[in-house]
């Protein structure tokens, strides 16, 4: 139920960080790997990779916040693979500062990724996933998003708001496209050190690890299980459901 071979997974931001340890995560389940991001090189260093390990890898430039990238995306996918099965929004940014001088414009900033690129690469691949009758989209997330945080632990306001955005994204669109055969599930991670919360963690004096009953962060193979589950078979009858792997953060009373 968890064999992803001859299925097709494209993943935003999957040249690093949570975006590519779900992608090895897809090549271990012999699925075919489109990583999209900015970044090219990075993706093609991953995609490089990827067909070391006997599976058929993609690289593309793609910024998530122009529909015009993401058609691109979505048209090259089904040119070289034939069907998109299952969709990563993985790809995020994050500005940190107090609540009274974040700029309007990082706010903004931070939205239109997290938020408006999900919901844009979501809809262009939704479309091809109604044709096939089947289809998994998988929304990265956070544990911020489920509610506030001390400014101590992460004065990141506009990301926590995005990522709450995305749940809320995530349980609406499962309710609309359940009936097409296609599932929408979310993943919200706890604390990985990835390039975006590196050094937020770094810098913060909050005890995270002490407030963290695993007594440790997540590290590169934490979120592989929950992914593939989330986009495999294994998970037909999951609709609107956010997978929290935040070794017990969210546990706390």
């Amino acid at each position: 139920m968890f064999d992803l071979t001859n299925k097709t997974a494209i993943i935003t931001g999957g040249g690093r960080g949570l975006g590519k340890q779900i992608a090895m995560a897809y090549a271990e389940a012999g699925a075919n790997i489109v990583i999209a991001s900015r970044n090219l090189p990075v993706c093609k260093e991953v995609c490089e990779h990827l067909r070391s390990l006997g599976v058929k890898a993609l690289a593309l430039e793609c910024d998530i916040t122009d529909e015009g990238d993401i058609e691109l995306v979505v048209q090259e996918t089904i040119a070289q693979f034939g069907t998109i099965d299952i969709l990563v929004n993985n790809s995020g940014t994050s500005w940190s500062g107090p609540f009274l001088d974040l700029p309007r414009d990082k706010w903004e900033k931070v939205l239109n990724v997290n938020v408006t690129g999900t919901f844009l690469f979501s809809q262009a691949v939704a479309k091809v996933m109604i044709q096939q009758n089947s289809g998994k989209i998988i929304n990265i997330a956070s544990v911020t998003g489920l509610g506030g945080t001390f400014p101590e632990l992460l004065d990141t306001i506009a990301y926590n708001t995005s990522k709450g955005a995305v749940i809320t994204m995530t349980k609406d669109l499962g309710v609309k496209l359940a009936r097409y055969g296609i599932q929408v599930n979310a993943i919200a991670p706890g604390f990985f050190p990835t390039k975006i919360t590196k050094g937020i963690l770094e810098k913060s004096n909050y005890d995270i690890l002490g407030n963290t009953p695993a007594r440790r962060f997540g590290n590169e193979d934490d979120l592989k299980g929950a992914a593939v589950f989330l986009g495999s078979q294994a998970s037909d009858y999951m609709v609107g459901h956010v997978l929290i792997i935040d070794g017990g953060v969210s546990a706390l009373v």
